[in-house]
């Protein structure tokens, strides 16, 4: 499940031996016939990457190979049917220890970005994991003390949407069909991300919340909901740890102690 078991140096002469040979082009300018093709604009300026799923070709195009983001996108692409044809599961979130725990976390890159606070407890900063039933792992490990490894099957799976309505309450517990559905969905005030991504994917969204509820479902992981914002605002980072470590600890308030509990978690959250 390990990305780097996947791309590694080899000679040119062994890639026809590999069973799963990815290979990685570079060029360092863009002929006119290209921009030809392309079009007008300077969305292509800075280079851009294409991928060839069917022969697991991947090219960097002018500066694009000095794009972290663009490559990183290229190659989670790339490297998902490998991970997915090996019994991973890809998917756009984070790894994160929590309490001596592994978790699953789903959320827009800019609240991620936004809320400091979590970034500790991430396993890589950047967004892309691989959940199997061998273990879990993320595919870009930016931290320096953490070298990639697989580690445990996540024990819970959290999903962070917002809402200003007030409609989607501050924590809750979802079923796995509820998990999968909003997972699919990526709902933010109004706005739809599927599955919480705006990158390129080979991938289609509903078979990705398909497999997500059978991994659920099977390994009857935990899953649960939070709204990242209260009256129209964020929480914040301070909030969202406390609203995480909430639900992780399984006491979430029950129905008849619903109301009270959860203005209370609201007027907590909303005094960080």
């Amino acid at each position: 499940m390990l990305l780097s078991k996947v791309l590694w140096k080899i000679p040119d002469r062994a890639i026809s031996h590999d069973t799963s040979p990815l290979t990685i082009y570079a060029t360092s300018s863009i002929s006119n016939n290209v921009k030809t093709v392309l079009g007008s604009g300077t969305q292509y300026a800075n280079g851009f990457a294409v991928a060839d799923i069917e022969r697991s070709s991947l090219i960097l195009c002018g500066k694009a190979f000095a794009n972290s983001a663009i490559v990183k996108d290229a190659l989670a692409a790339m490297t998902a049917p490998i991970l997915s044809a090996r019994g991973g599961l890809p998917v756009p979130g984070w790894i994160m220890s929590f309490g001596g725990s592994i978790v699953l976390l789903f959320a827009l890159v800019e609240i991620m970005m936004s809320c400091t606070e979590i970034h500790n407890a991430l396993l890589s900063i950047d967004c892309g994991a691989v959940i199997s039933s061998k273990g879990s792992t993320v595919l870009f490990p930016t931290k320096a003390s953490r070298e990639q490894k697989l580690l445990t099957e996540p024990t819970g799976v959290i999903i962070v949407s917002s809402d200003s309505s007030g409609v989607i309450p501050s924590v809750c517990k979802l079923s796995p069909g509820q998990a999968a559905y909003h997972f699919l969905a990526g709902y933010h005030d109004g706005k739809f991300v599927p599955a919480y991504t705006r990158a390129p994917s080979p991938a289609d969204p509903l078979a990705l919340a398909i497999s997500l509820f059978s991994h659920l479902k099977e390994d009857d992981t935990p899953a649960y909901l939070i709204n990242a914002k209260h009256s129209g605002k964020y929480i914040g980072g301070n909030g969202l740890m406390k609203l995480l470590k909430l639900a992780l600890s399984h006491d979430l308030p029950n129905k008849k102690t619903e109301g009270s509990r959860v203005q209370a978690l609201q007027r907590e959250v909303c005094s960080v």
